[in-house]
């Protein structure tokens, strides 16, 4: 066990957004072992990640989302990046490994808060204690702390009933809506001494709608807010433009350029990318019909009193 290495979990419909993240991150300059979970990957796909790319087969009949620690278990490293499919690393993460590597969990706040007092004693874990709320998309774990902690996940989220999440009747007041966020939440609020935690603003592990952030060097994927600080990483956490026609936002522009560009580590070629996220005069036409469709969405469901979106929606009585 040695170093540092990132690990992911991708099937075959999250395949292009594992590439777009795995290109970003040996663009940001990081040569780590990436080692990704294949729940499902097909033949080409895997022939393509082959030279980038360590494999790890396993999981059984696990949900992908519960997943996330059976590579690093399996193949562990001082310093483990827990990464999802759809992040894009705008910065190199390298401070933040060095942070982790001397026995602590780097972790970034969700924009929600959420807290459950009985997380603990559902979990067999103690008392819980009031601490931010974090998101499981993006967690350094190293030392043994790190250690410690993908070990409590794997094994209190077996606990949780899939059924009661948002992945099925989606129970809000099931304290597990968020399987293994909420497992990981509850582990840092009992298992985990707050000094040997660090807990990054949200904003520099963007996600949707990327509020106040731009492009500032395409080529290089940096992106700023107006006061100048760049995040480490963007989350699309929610639609993904390769699955579904989506705005050409932030998150899309990068991804196709980690996608469609001749600098980068894996190549899918054009053909594999859909065309609205392509060069040329038909994409920015499907992009722009795309747009047009997206944004009116947005302002309809976004903007408008709610009497007039369910209006809107054919739902209104």
């Amino acid at each position: 066990m040695t170093g540092a290495a990132f690990y992911c979990v991708s099937d075959e419909r999250y395949f292009l957004g594992a590439v777009a993240m795995i290109n970003s991150l040996r663009l940001q300059g990081h040569r780590e072992p990436v080692r990704l979970l294949d729940r499902g990957l097909s033949d080409w796909q895997r022939e393509l990640l082959a030279d980038e790319v360590e494999i790890v087969a396993g999981g059984g009949d696990t949900p992908p989302w519960l997943a996330k620690t059976v590579a690093p278990l399996e193949r562990p490293a001082e310093a483990m990046v827990l990464i999802d499919a759809d992040i894009v690393a705008t910065r190199n993460l390298g401070e933040l490994i060095e942070r982790a590597a001397a026995d602590r969990v780097v972790v970034f706040r969700n924009d929600t808060d959420r807290f459950v007092a009985e997380w603990g004693e559902l979990l067999d874990l103690g008392p819980a204690r009031r601490r931010p709320y974090v998101t499981s998309g993006l967690v350094i774990a190293g030392g043994d702390t790190g250690r410690m902690v993908i070990e409590l996940l794997a094994d209190r989220q077996r606990r949780v009933d899939i059924e009661q999440t948002f992945a099925g009747r989606d129970l809000a007041s099931y304290p597990f809506r968020y399987p293994e966020q909420d497992v990981l939440n509850a582990i840092l609020a009992t298992r985990v001494d707050e000094e040997r935690i660090t807990t990054m603003p949200n904003r520099l592990a963007a996600n949707p709608p990327y509020s106040g952030l731009r492009i500032v060097d395409e080529p290089r994927l940096r992106c700023a807010y107006g006061d100048g600080e760049e995040p480490f990483a963007l989350h699309q956490f929610v639609r993904k433009p390769w699955l579904e026609p989506m705005y050409h936002g932030i998150y899309s522009r990068l991804m196709a350029r980690l996608l469609l560009g001749g600098d980068v580590a894996i190549r899918v070629g054009a053909e594999r990318v859909p065309r609205r996220m392509r060069n040329g005069a038909l994409a920015r036409l499907e992009r722009a019909a795309v747009d047009a469709v997206d944004l009116g969405r947005w302002y309809l469901g976004e903007r408008l009193p709610a009497s007039i979106r369910r209006i809107a929606a054919g739902r209104g009585r």
